[in-house]
């Protein structure tokens, strides 16, 4: 029986793949791109799995690895949405939910927590602070992400 660890990392190395084979190692140029997405993810080969992966999807990227470069990142740039690890070192998930200001910062406000633990009050504390959806890592393939990201984009509501 595998670990957790080992899903996602089996899960990471499809994504890899999947988004190589899908534009070769290409990107297309943030102009083009239809969509920006901010990733928080503090692990670096999830971090470059998921860049590759909405690449790969045209969409463009801003990466941070902790909440407070994230929160840091939105004083200059405004995503479209936020892919939010909960589990980081420096500040985690929940503290950036805390401390983001919407209105400030996000103000589409589409935040998708994306993590490997599924703590049910630690997702509804997520919800009730402006998390549109929650995503577990280990069973997300890279299209149902993809297509996760693109309905929220699309969604004034929880997409469910």
């Amino acid at each position: 029986m595998r670990t957790g660890l080992q899903l996602v990392l089996l899960s990471v190395r499809t994504m890899v793949k999947s988004s190589t084979k899908e534009q070769g190692q290409g990107m297309v140029d943030v102009d083009d791109k239809d969509l920006q997405v901010l990733i928080v993810e503090d692990e670096q080969l999830l971090n470059e799995a998921y860049a590759r992966v909405l690449a790969a999807a045209n969409i463009a990227l801003l990466r941070a690895y902790n909440g407070k470069e994230a929160l840091d990142m939105l004083k200059k740039q405004t995503p479209d949405i936020i892919l939010l690890d909960l589990r980081m070192p420096v500040m985690d998930g929940i503290e950036f939910l805390k401390k983001l200001k919407p209105k400030e910062n996000l103000p589409n406000g589409k935040i998708i927590v994306f993590s490997n633990y599924d703590d049910q009050r630690e997702i509804d504390e997520a919800f009730s602070l402006g998390a549109m959806h929650y995503m577990l890592k280990a069973w997300a393939t890279p299209d149902e992400l993809v297509k996760l990201i693109r309905e929220v984009d699309n969604a004034s509501q929880p997409v469910s």
